[in-house]
C-alpha cells in the first residue's frame, strides 16, 4: 500500500507552477540577445564607415609628398576619434597620429573598474555563448609596431583593403581597418594606412541597457518566484492535506480524521474540500447506519428465534396433544415471522444499491396510484375496509423508478389498512401543490399518530401495532423503506393527524416529489 506522502510529492505541482511562470520570463529575457544583435549591427556600420575613411585618407596621402605624411597624419588624427598609422613599403611605421596628439581611446584595466562593469562583462560572455557569437582575438599592442604585427596591414600592403575586429581587456571591440597607399609604385608591397578605433560608446550604451534589463529581469523573476511559491502553497498544501486525510479515511481511521473544509476559501479547492468533508461525513453516517442496521437485525431475529427455541424445548417434554398443537402453531408463526423479517431485511439492504443503479423514467404518478388502488380492491381488504382513489386533473408527471414508487404506495396503503377500523375508508389522492411539486396523500380513519412518535415511525424496525393484530405480522421496515425511496427521488415523506371536530380522525401520510 503506497504512502500518501510519497505519491503526493513525486510529481509535485510546485515545480510545474514555477516552471510555467519562469518560462514566460525566460522568453522575455530573450530580448537581451536582441540587444547583442543590435550591437553587432552598429559595429558593422562603424566598420564600414572606418573602411570608407581609410580609403579616402589613403587616396589623399597617395597624392601627397612623403615628407608631409607625418604632419598630415597628425592633423587628421586630431580631427578624428581614430588612431592613424602609416607603414612604408618596407613595413616600417613612419607616421602615428598619437605621436603629437593625445590618444583617441584608452584601454581599460578590468581590475580597476566598478562592480557593475564586472556584471556587464559577465552578461557579455553569457550572451556571446548563447548567441553563438564569433570569437575575437584579443587586442594586444605589439612590442615592435611594424607591418608584420597586423594581418590587415599585411593584406592592405598587397593592394587589398582589409579590416579586423579585436577585443580589448574590458571586452570592448576594437576596429582596425587598413587601405593601400598607391603612390608611384605599381607592384606590391605598397605603403599602407591603418585606422584603429574603439566602440566604447556602442559597448557602454548596449551594456547599460542590457544591465538595466537584466536587473529588471532579476527583480521580476524574484517577484514571480515569490508569487509562484505563494500560489503553489495555496494550491499544493491544501491538496496535500486533503490527500493525507483521504488516505487515513481509506485506511479505516475515519473516526480519528477531520477532513479540512477550508470554509474561508471560495474557490475550487474550497469546494473540493467541502465536498470531501461532506462525503466523509456521509460515509460515517452510512457506516453508523450499517452498524445500527446489523444490530437491529440481530435484535429482531433473536425474538422469534428465542420464542421458537422455547417452543421446541417445551415440545420435547409435554405429552398433552392439545398443548403440542399449540406449540406447533407457535413454531409456524415464528418461522413465518422470521421469513417475513428476512425478506424485508433483504429488500431493505438492497434498496440503496438498487436505487443507485436505477434509471429514472417519466411516469404519471396519478395513473400509478389509481392502478395500485384497483389491484388492492380486486384482491380484497380485511375487516371490510374500503379503498378509494381521488385523482383528478391532468397527468402528474414525475421522474422516477416505477417499481420502487409503487412499493411506496403499497407500503402506505398496507399501513393505513392495518390501522383502519372495520368498515373504514382509506383514500389515496394525488394533486399538485402551489410550489408545482406533486403530492400523494394516503388518509385513514385510524387512531392517528402521537406527535412525539411522528418521526420515530420512519425508523427501521419501529412497530406500534393496533390492538387485536397478531404480534410479528409486520417487520417495522415498511415506512423506513418508503422514506428511503422518496428521498432517493429528491422528495420526502411526512405524517400528520387528521383533525375533525377537534378530534383525531386518523392519520395522513404525504409524499412530496418534484415534477418532471
Amino acid at each position: 500500500m503506497s504512502n500518501p506522502r510519497a505519491w503526493s510529492t513525486r510529481y509535485s505541482l510546485v515545480p510545474r507552477i514555477l516552471a510555467v511562470n519562469v518560462f514566460a520570463l525566460l522568453v522575455l529575457a530573450g530580448g537581451i540577445l536582441y540587444l547583442d544583435s543590435f550591437r553587432e549591427r552598429l559595429i558593422d556600420q562603424r566598420r564600414g564607415e572606418l573602411q570608407l575613411q581609410a580609403q579616402l585618407v589613403a587616396s589623399f596621402l597617395a597624392e601627397t609628398e612623403p615628407a608631409r605624411i607625418p604632419e598630415l597624419v597628425t592633423r587628421y588624427g586630431a580631427m578624428r576619434s581614430a588612431r592613424l598609422k602609416v607603414y612604408d613599403r618596407g613595413g616600417q611605421l613612419i607616421a602615428d597620429s598619437w605621436t603629437h596628439n593625445p590618444p583617441s581611446f584608452k584601454l581599460r584595466d578590468p581590475a580597476t573598474e566598478p562592480f557593475r562593469r564586472d556584471i556587464a562583462r559577465f552578461l557579455d560572455r553569457g550572451v556571446e555563448k548563447f548567441g553563438s557569437a564569433k570569437p575575437m582575438p584579443p587586442y594586444v599592442p605589439p612590442k615592435i609596431d611594424d607591418r608584420a604585427a597586423w594581418k590587415e596591414v599585411i593584406t592592405a600592403s598587397q593592394g587589398t583593403p582589409a579590416d579586423a575586429l579585436r577585443r580589448a581587456p574590458d571586452r570592448t571591440v576594437i576596429i582596425s581597418t587598413a587601405a593601400p597607399i598607391r603612390t608611384d609604385a605599381t607592384t606590391a608591397p605598397f605603403a599602407a594606412l591603418q585606422l584603429t578605433a574603439d566602440t566604447r560608446d556602442i559597448t557602454d550604451g548596449v551594456r547599460e541597457e542590457r544591465l538595466t534589463s537584466f536587473l529588471i529581469f532579476l527583480g521580476v523573476l524574484a517577484l514571480s518566484l515569490m508569487l509562484s511559491s505563494f500560489l503553489a502553497s495555496t494550491i499544493v498544501r491544501p491538496l496535500r492535506r486533503l490527500a493525507v486525510a483521504a488516505q487515513r479515511v481509506r485506511l479505516g481511521r475515519s473516526r480519528d480524521v477531520t477532513v479540512p473544509r477550508f470554509a474561508t476559501r471560495r474557490d475550487e479547492i474550497g469546494q473540493l474540500a467541502r465536498a470531501l468533508s461532506d462525503m466523509t461525513l456521509a460515509l460515517r453516517d452510512r457506516i453508523d447506519a450499517t452498524e445500527a442496521f446489523a444490530a437491529d437485525v440481530a435484535h429482531e431475529l433473536k425474538n422469534p428465534l428465542a420464542s421458537l427455541r422455547s417452543a421446541v424445548d417445551t415440545f420435547e417434554v409435554v405429552d398433552n396433544p392439545d398443548l403440542k398443537r399449540q406449540l406447533l402453531e407457535v413454531v409456524r408463526d415464528d418461522v413465518g415471522r422470521i421469513d417475513r423479517l428476512i425478506t424485508d431485511i433483504a429488500d431493505a439492504s438492497r434498496l440503496d444499491a438498487e436505487l443507485s443503479r436505477s434509471r429514472f423514467e417519466r411516469l404519471d404518478l396519478g395513473a400509478l396510484a389509481t392502478t395500485l388502488v384497483r389491484l388492492h380492491q380486486t384482491a380484497g381488504l380485511p375487516r371490510g375496509v374500503q379503498l378509494a382513489a381521488a385523482v383528478e386533473g391532468a397527468p402528474y408527471w414525475i421522474n422516477g423508478e416505477p417499481a420502487r414508487l409503487a412499493q411506496v404506495v403499497r407500503n402506505l396503503i398496507d399501513n393505513a389498512v392495518s390501522f383502519s377500523p372495520a368498515g373504514g375508508v382509506v383514500t389515496v389522492s394525488v394533486a399538485r401543490a402551489r410550489d408545482r411539486n406533486i403530492v400523494l396523500t394516503v388518509d385513514d380513519h385510524g387512531p392517528g399518530v402521537p406527535p412525539e412518535n411522528q418521526e420515530d415511525i420512519f425508523r427501521r424496525f419501529y412497530s406500534e401495532r393496533p390492538e387485536g393484530e397478531d404480534f410479528g405480522r409486520h417487520s417495522g421496515l415498511g415506512l423506513a423503506i418508503a422514506r428511503t425511496i422518496a428521498e432517493a427521488h429528491d422528495g420526502g415523506i411526512a405524517v400528520e393527524n387528521r383533525i375533525v371536530d377537534s378530534k383525531v380522525d386518523g392519520a395522513r401520510f404525504t409524499v412530496t416529489l418534484p415534477p418532471a
